[in-house]
């Protein structure tokens, strides 16, 4: 889970937040994404052309289902 300590976050409806993206897709949007299965969060910058971590980066359990990342904080430049 995301923690932050000051008020600086804006809530957004944007669809961005509503997508999944698999590993090793090149991240659409800057910021901080989430596994949905497992909760691990990365940041990440599109503008350098980043691509989300590959399949072994990480390993779920059976019940953790696909490894999927989440925009749950986006940076604006």
């Amino acid at each position: 889970m995301v923690l932050y300590k000051h008020g600086f976050f804006i809530k957004s409806e944007d669809p961005a937040f509503d997508k999944t993206h698999s590993p090793g897709e090149q991240v659409p949007h800057s910021g901080i994404y989430r596994c949905t299965g497992c909760g691990r969060e990365i940041a990440s910058n599109a503008t350098n052309g980043d691509r989300f971590p590959p399949q072994n980066h990480h390993q779920h359990n059976p019940g953790q289902g696909n490894i999927l990342w989440q925009l749950v904080a986006a940076t604006q430049s």
